[in-house]
């Protein structure tokens, strides 16, 4: 920054500091700047933190997410769908409901694993200072600087393990898979959690511990099972943006905060409160101090 001077906090930076001291949740308004970013990118324009009719989308999203990974959301799909202005419309809603709740709930199930686990938030701490210092806040050009934060929320992602089941796939032709044929119109699931947790692509997957992302000189590594976003020709379509967002907020929290959880950390519950569609964490309420 020139002269050294202090950058502008951002809104939801602004919204957060109102918090400071006072014990809140922050689903709701880590819902609200993903679904923003989204607003931005659809529409072109955002809303303000306090326009009530954009305040109740990410709150419908979240109460949907929700239904959808409980049991009363696993009904029968129409099989019939087909391109049309419907689909358009439950398109853009698709953009908002991945672009808003999935990066929400990553956010907040890293913000209760760093207070679960203290000393691996103090390291990401001592990287923040290091690199970006506390008169800018961070950009994507630091986090190529800061292999352990950067191990650390990849480890985030896979242990929230958003989208367990990723989303249905469906075969274009016959495939022949292995010692099998699959039909052409047959629907697929691929189980995400299979990799992501499996003891031959990590030492301890039932464990958080960035150390699955960093070699044994401190580096960054990259690991082929890492795939929250699913993988091959249908990967997410925003799974750059996701990956970004979750790496200029998380470290922007901890950069002007210490996270004080109500109650013993060590009895966080990092276990979903439903498991579906989605791993659904549980409800939690903490403090933001200032740094």
């Amino acid at each position: 920054m020139a002269g050294g001077s202090r950058r502008r906090p951002s809104a939801w930076q602004g919204s957060l500091g109102t918090q400071r001291g006072s014990p809140f949740d922050p689903t709701f308004l880590l819902g609200s700047a993903g679904s923003s970013i989204i607003c931005c990118l659809v529409f072109g324009s955002r809303f303000g933190y306090k326009d009530q009719e954009f305040l109740t989308l990410p709150s419908c999203i979240n109460q949907n997410f929700r239904l959808l990974s409980s049991r009363w959301g696993q009904e029968k799909q129409n099989p019939d769908t087909e391109f049309t202005t419907e689909n358009l419309v439950m398109t853009t809603l698709e953009l908002f409901f991945a672009g808003t709740e999935t990066v929400s709930t990553t956010l907040r199930c890293g913000i209760l694993l760093l207070m679960k686990y203290p000393e691996i938030k103090e390291k990401v701490h001592k990287e923040i200072v290091q690199v970006i210092g506390r008169s800018r806040l961070p950009a994507t050009e630091d986090r190529s600087h800061m292999p352990y934060t950067d191990a650390v929320i990849h480890e985030v992602h896979r242990f929230a393990d958003v989208i367990p089941m990723s989303l249905p796939h469906i075969t274009t032709q016959d495939v022949q898979f292995r010692a099998y044929v699959i039909p052409k119109g047959t629907t697929l699931i691929p189980l995400l959690s299979s990799v992501l947790w499996d003891t031959s692509q990590f030492k301890n997957p039932d464990v958080f511990d960035p150390g699955h992302f960093l070699d044994g000189s401190g580096h960054f590594q990259k690991s082929n099972a890492f795939m929250p976003f699913s993988a091959g020709k249908r990967v997410c379509v925003g799974e750059s943006l996701a990956r970004l967002e979750v790496f200029l907020f998380l470290p922007a929290i901890l950069q002007g905060y210490t996270l004080e959880p109500l109650g013993d950390p060590g009895t966080l519950g990092t276990s979903p409160v439903e498991s579906g569609l989605g791993n659904i964490p549980h409800p939690y309420e903490l403090r933001l101090l200032p740094r």
